[in-house]
């Protein structure tokens, strides 16, 4: 299979377009980037994730949002929830995102992605001007009193092994671009959030 693998790879070779990342920019009037939301399941990045892109998308900035679950009813729809598969699923959306940065577009992903080393790799693939990492900090507590899709319920129960904050380790951001505090109004982190991006001069906005 080695072999295979390696025969395979030695005839692909990367094609460079006529067009790139900076013209895609220019049209835009933005720069692309991706906009990581990591945090406990319940913790609001996926409700959070969504109102920034309502927001920037009325400020005409061209976004996309990488949902989870949508992509595992399809890109991803071959993959359980093993801890190696689970890597594997945070490969693909770092793929997927840099392709869509090389497109000109400022992604928004939503994923507990739980492990340090692993959303830094995202960011090395990224670039580092390109990464925004944006950690949605609320308490087990509440994450668990929301269980918006009963999976903690499932967990307490033994129905469902591996499951972040349960019986699996979640790395908490030790130096995030974003803090958030989970348990605060949407309106109030979008506006942190919003002003954030302007502070840095990440957006036009």
């Amino acid at each position: 299979m080695s072999q295979i693998k390696e025969h395979t790879f030695s005839n692909v070779v990367w094609h460079s377009h006529t067009l790139d990342r900076k013209q895609r920019e220019a049209v835009n009037g933005h720069p692309a980037l991706v906009i990581w939301f990591t945090g406990l399941s319940g913790s609001g990045k996926s409700t959070l994730a969504g109102a920034l892109e309502q927001a920037l998308f009325s400020r005409g900035i061209k976004t996309y949002l990488l949902d989870g679950d949508n992509l595992r009813h399809g890109l991803c729809s071959d993959l359980g929830f093993s801890e190696t598969e689970r890597r594997e699923n945070i490969r693909r959306i770092g793929e997927v995102s840099k392709l869509m940065i090389d497109a000109g577009l400022v992604v928004l992903t939503a994923f507990i992605s739980p492990h340090r080393a692993e959303r830094q790799k995202l960011r090395e693939l990224m670039g580092e001007d390109r990464f925004i990492e944006v950690f949605v900090d609320t308490p087990l507590a509440i994450c668990e009193a929301r269980d918006p899709k009963g999976l903690y319920k499932k967990a307490r129960a033994g129905e469902l092994l591996n499951f972040t904050g349960i019986d699996s380790a979640y790395e908490a951001p030790e130096q995030p671009d974003i803090y958030l505090d989970g348990s605060l109004p949407v309106e109030s982190s979008i506006e942190k959030l919003l002003a954030a991006l302007h502070n840095h001069n990440f957006l036009p906005i």
